[in-house]
């Protein structure tokens, strides 16, 4: 915090009078209206400066000048800051907000299973009701809240309305940037209420949603995001427990809203909100006064049940002064609460240091900061939880990765790009596995255009099983693979085609005969095809033809051979004098013309 903007006049009129705290996009105070005869307080932001190059000068002044605008169209709602001003001061920029009298709504959650009041279910309908109203407007604009946290909403002191505060991490709902969010970037209280989709700038209006859906949670159970648990496997959250208040409806309705993949989340506000109105009457049949509790001078609800056959209104008995008076503790002045005086913001911040050691690569100071957060901290459970599982996939992280190098050294890069997506999210590991892959995947890929290049040469000769033959040496991991797929089913298609031209071809050159031409054209039939088991029967048939006809040639040779045999043995030995001369020439006479 900047105190020596305390007592600072801006513009001539706005006076600094106190800090409030400072996030990834500037430093926030509380002014005065040195022109108004009346005090009125003013939420002053300032938008952080990180150089004077003209430059970025320019693209923050474009981002002012576009989150002011953005705030002057969003501020026409009831349950949003209005926006005062705006102006650029010695090239700093200040946004000026209405300023809202009451408490974050950090005051009113549980900060631990056995420390606060657990909010009953009707609590947790009335509490999405009244924030799905202020999310249904904003999305409606095409804008993305993305920092949906208790702290951001303000339980107002004049009617008990929730307040939406802190636009600075809006984007537009087509917001497409593929930049990746930096850990280090996101405020510690805002940890576990991100959705996955953030971390690589791909929010969506389902992304509020699910941020929405774990404060509610954290109202139900006392346990915050970062100490619920997520499924290995599919890494959804696991948040339901045997003692939760919570019937299965409302159970579901949470649990669709906070799911790991967006695209099966509520797809917007409204479709949540007419999900709610389906809800069983009983439930639905709830209020919210609104009483200022004397102890501590904070306004907080009155909750009360309606009974609808008596007509009248009993007391729900809250225990909303047991749950105040303990989150009293990280209350700063008023409203924007950032929980600088939080007894367990030390815990937190050891635990997010932590894990960041953990992702860089440092296990063992991981372990260590983890194991140095006290046991009275709230995320002290998740710190002791976190280090067994840290153990766990740092194991398993090293063995995917030894086995990815040796895959990747034997060549083998279809199974060194299979083995590199299966290292765990850990940062460190991400990145010597990334290496590999990027290298295996090119590799993939040269030897999935060589494949495919032959199988074209081979499909061109109408060799249609050399083509399918070379198509499944592909590799799984190649990028080409839906094509690959495609070529498959037309050249099997064409292939079947074939063989029953053939089969029909063998057949006709049978009846015509010429049974060695018909297997000929069998034998051309590739196994696998529909007239491959009908080819099989008549090549047992034509070749048995073929052995019986030859056979019955050589009986015939044979007997020739013993007929010519058995003809010259028995004839007389021939003698000069029984050849003569008058018996064979007798018809010619040489002497006559």
């Amino acid at each position: 915090m900047n105190d020596q903007m305390i007592g600072k006049v801006l513009k001539g009129h706005y006076q600094i009078v106190q800090g409030l705290g400072a996030g990834v996009f500037g430093q926030t105070y509380i002014a005065i209206d040195l022109d108004r005869q009346l005090e009125s307080k003013y939420v002053i932001k300032q938008l952080k400066v990180t150089n004077n190059q003209p430059s970025y000068l320019q693209t923050l002044r474009l981002r002012f000048m576009t989150e002011s605008q953005t705030m002057k169209q969003l501020g026409k709602h009831n349950q949003i800051p209005e926006l005062i001003d705006c102006f650029e001061d010695n090239e700093r920029f200040y946004l000026v907000q209405e300023y809202v009298e009451g408490h974050s709504l950090t005051a009113e959650l549980p900060i631990h299973q056995r420390w606060g009041y657990i909010w009953s279910e009707p609590e947790v309908i009335a509490f999405l009701k009244d924030v799905l109203g202020i999310l249904k407007f904003i999305h409606n604009q095409g804008i993305v809240h993305c920092d949906i946290k208790p702290e951001n909403l303000i339980r107002r002191a004049s009617d008990g309305k929730l307040v939406l505060i802190d636009f600075g991490s809006i984007q537009p709902v087509n917001f497409t940037t593929e930049s990746v969010l930096p850990i280090y970037r996101i405020p510690v209280t805002s940890l576990g209420y991100i959705p996955p989709e953030q971390f690589v700038s791909q929010p969506n209006p389902s992304s509020d949603i699910y941020s929405l859906g774990l404060v509610a949670i954290q109202a139900l159970t006392g346990l915050s995001p970062l100490q619920l648990k997520t499924e290995p496997n599919t890494n959804e959250v696991l948040w339901r427990f045997m003692d939760t208040p919570v019937s299965d409806y409302l159970a579901a309705i949470l649990s669709k809203m906070i799911r790991h993949n967006y695209r099966e989340r509520y797809e917007s506000a409204d479709d949540l909100i007419r999900t709610l109105k389906q809800m069983p009457q009983e439930t639905n049949q709830f209020d919210v006064e609104y009483s200022v509790y004397p102890e501590s001078g904070q306004y907080i609800p009155k909750r009360h049940f309606q009974d609808p056959s008596s007509g009248k209104s009993s007391p729900l008995l809250t225990g909303m002064k047991v749950g105040l008076a303990a989150n009293s503790l990280v209350m700063a002045f008023g409203a924007y609460s950032l929980l600088n005086h939080n007894p367990g913001k030390s815990g937190i911040d050891a635990l997010y240091q932590a894990k960041e050691e953990y992702q860089s690569g440092d296990l063992d100071k991981a372990i260590a900061l983890a194991k140095s957060i006290p046991s009275h901290s709230n995320v002290y459970p998740e710190a002791q939880a976190s280090i067994e599982e840290w153990q766990q996939q740092w194991q398993i992280a090293a063995e995917k990765f030894k086995l990815t190098e040796k895959a990747f050294n034997e060549k083998r890069w279809g199974d060194a790009v299979r083995l590199a997506a299966q290292v765990p999210d850990i940062r460190y590991w991400q990145t010597k596995s990334n290496i590999l892959n990027q290298e295996a995947q090119a590799r993939v890929e040269i030897t999935a255009k060589e494949m495919i290049a032959k199988a074209y040469e081979k499909a061109s000769e109408k060799d249609f099983s050399a083509a399918l033959h070379y198509l499944q040496q592909v590799p799984k991991e190649s990028s080409t693979i839906p094509t690959v797929k495609q070529k498959i089913n037309e050249y099997n298609y064409k292939q079947q085609i074939r063989a029953s031209y053939f089969l029909q071809q063998a057949d006709k050159q049978a009846d015509e005969g010429n049974l060695v031409g018909a297997v000929q054209m069998l034998e051309a039939i590739p196994y696998g095809t529909h007239a491959y088991g009908a080819a099989q029967m008549r090549l047992i048939e034509y070749n048995q033809k073929l052995r019986l006809e030859k056979e019955e040639q050589k009986i015939a040779q044979v007997n020739e051979s013993n007929h010519i045999t058995s003809f010259i043995k028995s004839a007389k030995k021939t003698k000069i004098k029984d050849f003569q001369a008058d018996n064979f020439l007798s018809e010619v006479n040489i002497n006559n013309p």
